[in-house]
């Protein structure tokens, strides 16, 4: 923060320190500023985690933050100042949120001067954000009987409302919040047991584990319909993570597969919604995405994963490879020391960045004419000069090694050329397999091959929410709600995310 003047010290030795402890405090800022650059602009190999990078930031904010505040409260002058580039750029609370009125006034409605009443001449107005603490509250069911007076066998009295949880204590929206706090936010069962303790609720583990599996059995029908929606589009993403599992016949755990399958037109502004499906398989084997994508015949883009091409042979599906995977291996030499080639190499596949870049959002027609007057000519020099290369330098090594893994895979990488639709790399698929990472990281592992099928079918909906800008606790408390209530199988495409509509009198609930 710029200084006064007149607010340094005259004393040289202190203004010395000063001085240094700035420099060093802006030597941690700038390394923060290009630890963002890289992960921003970087493949993923070359970044630290997001989390740890934020951490960084927000301890050098803090530390301003309250340097501000020594400043502003040895100097009234400096408060007001701040206050009123505060109330300039603070932005406006959403209007949907309830308003809580707060009249300040005056006691003495009298002139303070000749004692007359004051009539008031207008009003100013603030709001402030404020946050009441998550209210645990009892819903009270009461079903009246009647009795006919004449008729001694009658007793009349409305059926009990359906109920997730039969004879249970949670109603679908805290189920929904459950799944949330689980599959969203990365909490354990047996730390959101541990929250609703302090609240003077004592929710065992296992009964919230039966909350979440019985829900997930609820939500398959419509997990699998996303899945066979997205299925029916000219282009998907796929990848997979591990999904460590409990092995209880080992005493330890074993190895899954979480697999995803997205949907993303919006970079070319088409008109299919986005979305992502999980799928859970015990093992990486090929005929896993076989199995998950029968029936889709379109633009699957990946990375160089060899499962793919099995499925490419047998079910006629065209695979796009990434420029990610590629530009990792090269950054990872380039990295390690002097590496001309490699550099090279990075140099021009950032060109082939740069043209996406400008051309992110237009239509798929102008994509793809401006690469081919562009980025055509940069992908026609590459392969020649990465083929002469190859036989200039030993092929032991792990840059042979990266050149073959390009060529042997040219004609995927070439294919975003001639079709508009088609991204330059896989990182569409990529962003929605971090939050399974976060899950993982956090829980460890998956009870059993059911619990990590669950983890698929709750993550796919929470998922799909935030691609389509829906908050999922609501979604999936008014899904659930829905859905034991006997919502019609034949309209389980209403229950979607991206085609999610609240009811006004089930929003109330949730």
């Amino acid at each position: 923060m710029a200084m006064a003047a007149d607010q340094l010290p005259d004393d040289p030795d202190a203004l010395k320190a000063m001085v240094l402890a700035r420099d060093v405090e802006n030597a941690r800022l700038i390394q923060i500023i290009k630890e963002l650059q890289r992960h921003r602009f970087g493949r993923r190999a070359e970044t630290l985690p997001e989390d740890q990078l934020l951490l960084g930031l927000e301890e050098a904010e803090q530390i301003e933050a309250a340097d501000e505040e020594e400043n502003e409260q040895a100097s009234p002058a400096e408060r007001l100042e701040r206050a009123r580039k505060r109330r300039t750029n603070r932005g406006a609370l959403p209007p949907h949120l309830p308003r809580v009125e707060m009249v300040v006034d005056i006691e003495d409605h009298a002139c303070p001067g000749c004692r007359n009443g004051l009539h008031r001449i207008g009003e100013d107005v603030g709001e402030r954000l404020d946050i009441v603490p998550a209210q645990l509250r009892v819903i009270v069911v009461r079903r009246p009987k009647y009795a006919c007076r004449a008729c001694e066998d009658v007793v009349v009295q409305a059926p009990a409302p359906a109920r997730l949880i039969e004879s249970g204590l949670p109603t679908e929206a805290t189920v929904a919040q459950v799944l949330v706090s689980k599959y969203a936010d990365h909490l354990p069962l047996y730390r959101q047991a541990q929250i609703y303790a302090r609240q003077g609720i004592n929710l065992d583990r296992s009964t919230l584990a039966d909350w979440v599996g019985r829900a997930a059995w609820h939500l398959r029908p419509v997990h699998e319909r996303l899945l066979g929606k997205l299925k029916t589009s000219p282009k998907l993403f796929a990848d997979e993570t591990t999904a460590p599992v409990l092995d209880p016949g080992r005493g330890k755990t074993k190895t899954g597969q979480l697999w995803a399958y997205a949907r993303d037109d919006r970079p070319w502004n088409g008109s299919d919604p986005p979305g992502v499906a999980y799928v859970y398989a015990p093992d990486r084997k090929a005929e896993r995405p076989i199995a998950h994508l029968a029936g889709f015949t379109g633009i699957l883009q990946v990375d160089g994963y060899g499962g793919y091409r099995v499925l490419a042979e047998k079910s006629g599906v065209t695979l796009a490879f990434c420029w990610a995977h590629v530009r990792r291996r090269f950054y990872e030499l380039a990295a390690a020391g002097p590496a001309p080639i490699a550099s090279e190499a990075l140099r021009r596949i950032a060109e082939l960045y740069k043209i996406e870049d400008v051309i992110r959002g237009r239509s798929a027609d102008e994509r793809r004419a401006m690469r081919q007057e562009n980025s055509r000519a940069i992908i026609a020099d590459l392969e020649p000069w990465l083929r002469e290369k190859l036989g200039l330098i030993s092929q032991k090594t792990k840059l042979a090694e990266a050149i073959r893994y390009t060529l042997s895979r040219w004609e995927g990488l070439t294919r975003f050329l001639d079709d508009g639709r088609i991204e330059i790399d896989s990182n569409t698929v990529e962003r929605s397999i971090r939050p399974i990472a976060l899950n993982r990281k956090n829980a460890l592992f998956a009870g059993s091959d059911g619990g990590a099928e669950h983890w698929a079918v709750v993550a796919s909906l929470i998922e799909t929410c935030k691609l389509n800008g829906v908050e999922p606790l609501g979604y999936l408390a008014d899904v659930l709600t829905r859905i034991v209530n006997g919502h019609p199988n034949s309209q389980i495409d209403d229950l979607l995310p991206w085609a999610y509509i609240p009811a006004p009198e089930l929003r109330a609930v949730a």
